[in-house]
């Protein structure tokens, strides 16, 4: 996919770039805990704001469903986004109307002017033509560095992008070329790893992705539900049991695409979870009691799994291999991430990871910096991988 960028601008001097960021941040007490999205969106407001354009920020916080909720106003970030930008950072109460526009004409050549949390609006989520316009009306051109709301067909993130010249911002760029490489034009062999708590949830994904590797690796609680169905004794294990058919039939569609599956030949038992907790491996298929719970991949599976990122030239990683949060239970995850962030460091292996508990368990082995990219992108990053359109990425294909 070929997609427009700020290389694609014409000159920029004195326009005002409409730009939408992803400032749904961590709060506590009216204060930003972690300041991850903040960050990410100061290389495209610095490019625009040495180019002599006017940055205008459009941004949600949160779930106020069309309506104004005191308590998810934007302006709690202003002081936080002034530090990391390290300048000022103007504010309007509203994002359309007399107040942005009143706003807008006050800040001068590469000011910045963040505007209230447009999902006060009901037409932002309903993408409502009208409101697009009104958004429209502020700016000369549109910059989409939103990745994570890509996946939503908003008048913020798809409906403004038909009707200004738009192009992608540097986080969004990023994004896009590390997903090309790991799933649209991939060195291969390419192997992906999938973890997680069900099956169900990750269906498209699978089916997706069966079609796409040379290897796929089943870990968490999803692997008990395709050990279960292969007649696996799995004990008192979380598993759908429900879906073993339909893992069986992921593994025959996996055979037919000539996808070779690997599901944990061994795996670390316990009666509770809990750090620290009595823990023992057990070979897959030996028997094992009704208290006994499967909470991470062996060591056998690990070596394995070790082998197969050897022979690989990408990753694409969704999902912890066990209870990562809890010790032991961690133990897989990070001989995993380890191997993985080195392989990445020495320059043989292209490894992208992305969704909530993948960058949560990289950054618990101390591996996010080393990988080749990490996507903070839950939804849309889940739904890229299942090979379905992103209504904000296809309004900037070139």
């Amino acid at each position: 996919m070929t997609f427009r960028t700020l290389d694609d601008a014409p000159s920029l001097a004195g326009k005002t770039a409409l730009v939408r960021v992803d400032f749904n941040v961590p709060m506590e007490d009216g204060k930003v805990t972690e300041d991850t999205r903040l960050r990410v969106a100061i290389p495209t407001i610095n490019r625009l704001r040495d180019a002599g354009a006017r940055v205008v920020l459009l941004a949600h916080f949160d779930r106020p469903n069309g309506k104004v909720v005191p308590s998810m106003s934007l302006k709690y970030i202003v002081d936080e986004l002034c530090e990391v930008l390290g300048a000022p950072v103007h504010f309007a109460g509203d994002c359309v109307g007399d107040e942005a526009r009143a706003a807008l004409a006050d800040l001068d050549v590469g000011g910045v002017l963040l505007l209230e949390n447009v999902r006060f609006h009901p037409g932002e989520e309903a993408n409502d033509p009208a409101f697009a316009r009104q958004l429209a009306e502020l700016g000369d051109l549109y910059v989409n560095d939103a990745f994570s709301a890509a996946h939503r067909a908003h008048a913020s993130t798809e409906g403004l992008a038909r009707l200004l010249p738009a192009y992608a911002g540097e986080s969004m760029r990023r994004e896009l070329d590390a997903l090309e490489a790991a799933l649209g034009k991939p060195q291969k062999p390419v192997i992906g790893i999938v973890g997680g708590a069900k099956v169900s949830t990750k269906l498209d994904l699978l089916k997706n992705l069966v079609g796409q590797l040379d290897r796929l690796a089943i870990g968490g609680g999803m692997a008990n539900t395709f050990l279960f169905a292969q007649g696996i004794d799995i004990g008192g294990s979380l598993a759908e049991r429900d879906m073993a058919d339909t893992a069986l039939e992921i593994l025959a569609e996996a055979r037919a695409r000539r996808c070779e599956i690997l599901l944990p030949v061994d795996f670390v038992v316990a009666t509770e979870v809990k750090p620290g907790a009595a823990a023992r491996t057990v070979v897959a298929g030996q028997p094992l009691s009704a208290d006994d719970k499967i909470l991470d991949a062996g060591p056998a599976s690990v070596a394995r799994l070790v082998d197969a990122l050897t022979a690989s030239k990408t990753l694409i990683w969704n999902g912890p291999l066990g209870v990562f949060e809890v010790p032991p239970f961690d133990t897989a995850t990070v001989a995993v991430a380890h191997h993985a962030a080195a392989l990445a460091r020495a320059g043989v292996l292209t490894a992208v990871g992305g969704g909530g508990d993948t960058v949560a368990a990289l950054h618990h082995a101390g591996v996010a910096d080393d990988m080749t990219f990490v996507s903070t992108a839950g939804g849309a990053f889940l739904e890229w991988m299942e090979g379905k359109p992103l209504p904000g990425v296809e309004a900037l294909q070139a």
